[in-house]
């Protein structure tokens, strides 16, 4: 077979471990062997793309390679389970600046190096020079946006700051990015003016990124997360139209499809709009989530001689047991209780952690079993009956109010049914309201005992009461 027909089968090969891969990383259990597989779908499509290419030193290519492929591993090694959305959202840059820079590569070879007296438009083709502007802008803004995401995620930008007229400002600064890139590749056949105006459009492009994340608040990153990852997609496809690289187009493609996908989930599971995401400033001021009546507390040991009865126990972790570190703690109470004859069984809203998934790699990082994973569809019509419900570090997403208060900031928003449980106990460090900014109705319930402290010393604390029990 001659290299014209062996490329597009190898190219076949590579969509298909995309669409396998991307398939099982849906189950916990298979999540893993996805990834691999999608990992070397990637790696296939770049070995295409060589041999499509031709005429290149690949003493480069497999420098850069080398290169690449250290810098990621270094940065996922030290990385632990709670960084994991952090890591997301620099990868998500990562590859809106690939697609970026390969466009502006194309225009510096095709266009300002040869130095002609045609425009990009006449060189390229229309399409070409099109995508070309729309992978720039793209990528750029994924770049810029996903690393004010990852900052505000560890907490080195903290706030939302307002920016007067964002909107119109944003939508100046994207128009005009374009209208300078359009400009540049069809109407100027000079190719320093040409490079100039795309520089300009470089600029815009990253000032809308900035504009875009830096009013959001941190709590609701995991879903710009998913938006900008869906952009970093779109960067590739256009890039992809730009090369006239049809594998480039459908990987592209595939990724932006799934962002959106995993964002309108994530919209769904917070019972926000994407609209409404986008605004930001979502949730009120702590002092505005109101005072709690009634409220019990108790300590491990008492609630430990408790669960020492219980027959079945649902654990809902949330974003504070990550934080705290809590998975190894927590799989030593549920190992405990299961030496007791208890059934034990894990809770996971969509949203626990900072984005769907982020709890499972949480929790896989203790050894949980897989088996013991529920999500929120599956194990909601089991509270009701259900001896003893512990919350570790969750707050909204077991809050009653979103099904009893239609005035709720919350209302409608899909929750683990704890509340219906024979008895609850909550682990937390003190009542703060959660990024909603209201108060949650489940710790001023009858059948809800307060647990305050760190998560992990708590669950070392229950751990030890039911090991000695």
């Amino acid at each position: 077979m001659t290299p014209e027909e062996v490329t597009p089968l190898l190219a076949l090969g590579s969509i298909a471990l995309f669409v396998i891969g991307l398939k099982r990383l849906s189950k916990v259990r298979t999540a893993r062997s996805g990834n691999a597989l999608m990992a070397s779908g990637m790696l296939l499509a770049i070995v295409i793309t060589l041999i499509e290419v031709g005429l290149v030193d690949y003493r480069w290519i497999a420098g850069g390679l080398l290169v690449g492929a250290g810098i990621g591993y270094a940065i996922v090694a030290r990385a632990q389970a709670t960084q994991m959305p952090e890591i997301v959202a620099r990868f998500n840059g990562f590859g809106g600046a690939a697609s970026a820079l390969v466009a502006l590569s194309l225009f510096w070879s095709e266009v300002v190096e040869p130095a002609g007296d045609d425009t990009a438009f006449a060189v390229l083709g229309g399409a070409s020079a099109a995508t070309l502007v729309l992978s720039i802008l793209i990528g750029s803004v994924t770049l810029s946006g996903s690393l004010i995401a990852e900052l505000k995620l560890r907490g080195t930008i903290s706030g939302s700051p307002r920016i007067p007229v964002r909107g119109v400002l944003m939508g100046l600064f994207a128009l005009g990015g374009l209208a300078l890139g359009g400009v540049a590749v069809f109407a100027i056949d000079d190719p320093i003016t040409a490079a100039a105006l795309v520089v300009g459009l470089v600029v815009a492009a990253v000032v809308t990124g900035l504009m875009l994340v830096l009013p959001i608040g941190g709590a609701d990153m995991p879903v710009v997360i998913s938006l900008l990852n869906s952009l970093s997609g779109l960067a590739a496809a256009a890039t992809g139209f730009a090369l006239s690289n049809q594998l480039l187009i459908i990987a592209g493609t595939i990724v932006g499809a799934a962002g959106l996908i995993l964002t309108q989930i994530m919209c769904v599971a917070m019972n926000r709009s994407l609209v409404n995401v986008l605004i930001g400033g979502y949730g009120g001021v702590a002092a505005e989530h109101g005072e709690y009546e009634g409220v019990v507390s108790a300590d491990a040991e008492s609630a430990a001689m408790v669960l020492e009865a219980a027959q079945s126990v649902i654990i809902v972790p949330g974003y504070g047991l990550a934080a705290a570190r809590a998975q190894n703690a927590v799989h030593d109470v549920a190992k405990a209780l299961q030496a007791q004859g208890c059934h034990v069984r894990f809770g996971i809203h969509p949203v626990a952690g900072r984005m769907p998934g982020h709890m499972n790699v949480v929790l896989s990082e203790a050894e949980v079993p897989y088996e013991l994973l529920f999500e929120m569809s599956e194990i909601n019509q089991d509270f009701s009956q259900t001896d003893a419900v512990i919350v570790v570090g969750a707050n909204d997403v077991v809050n009653p109010a979103a099904n009893t208060d239609p005035t709720s900031p919350i209302a409608g928003m899909p929750i683990l049914d704890a509340a219906s449980a024979r008895r609850v106990f909550v682990i937390k460090r003190s009542l703060s309201p959660g990024y909603a900014g209201i108060k949650n109705a489940l710790f001023e319930q009858d059948n809800t005992v307060m647990l305050y402290g760190d998560a992990k010393e708590v669950l070392d604390q229950l751990a030890s009461e039911l090991s000695s029990a």
